[in-house]
């Protein structure tokens, strides 16, 4: 809850240094005196983490609408990717954790224009785990993956970004956020075992 609490204040200092920005001119959203830079961008998110204690891979995508190089709003999403073993008993047979979450983005920049700055990223949405059995076999007949528990979370991830301005239209970034869900309910898996740090690099694509 620490890392949590420290994101977040991390977070509302970015959104206080924008709305302070030395200018002239009134800003809105949709208009101003000098009007303001509309863009937007996709990109994939590769991510390193723990789930249930063990090392985990996820894979994502994000892309939003820029407003004014330096607020973006838009959808995030990840899923897990590897094979998460969590139980291998007679009624368990090689389960595994699978799941993704998703949910609405916001990501203030801060100084855009130059080479390599900094981004708040928050992702604030819902997702579902389930223990799967990938390897079912019947009378030595193969079975489709069958789903033996499933369960659905809130999830809010905050993060911190330093991003590259590679090209006008790309740009990578490192970072790293705290994810914190709500508590699950699964056999032979911890309730909180969404909970946790993740290292992050992303490629995004569009206009800045």
């Amino acid at each position: 809850m620490k890392k949590l609490i420290i994101l977040f204040a991390a977070f509302i200092l970015a959104g206080t240094t924008i709305a302070q920005e030395n200018t002239t001119a009134y800003r809105s959203i949709f208009g101003s005196e000098k009007g303001i830079s509309h863009g937007g961008y996709g990109g994939l998110n590769f991510s390193y983490t723990s789930l249930d204690g063990k090392d985990a891979i996820m894979i994502g995508a994000k892309g939003g609408w820029i407003i004014d190089h330096r607020l973006v709003l838009g959808l995030a999403g990840n899923t897990f990717v590897n094979d998460i073993q969590v139980s291998t008993n007679a009624n368990y047979d090689e389960v595994s954790i699978a799941g993704s979450y998703g949910g609405l983005l916001i990501e203030p920049i801060l100084a855009p224009f130059a080479p390599i700055h900094v981004a708040f990223p928050i992702i604030i949405g819902a997702g579902g785990i389930a223990h799967m059995n990938y390897h079912h076999w019947v009378n030595d007949n193969y079975i489709e993956p069958v789903v033996w528990d499933s369960d659905a979370y809130f999830v809010i991830e905050p993060g911190i970004e330093l991003e590259i301005n590679v090209v006008p239209f790309m740009r990578a970034s490192l970072g790293a956020s705290y994810r914190h869900t709500s508590l699950i309910d699964l056999p032979d898996t911890r309730k909180d075992a969404l909970r946790g740090l993740s290292a992050n690099f992303s490629l995004k694509f569009g206009k800045f």
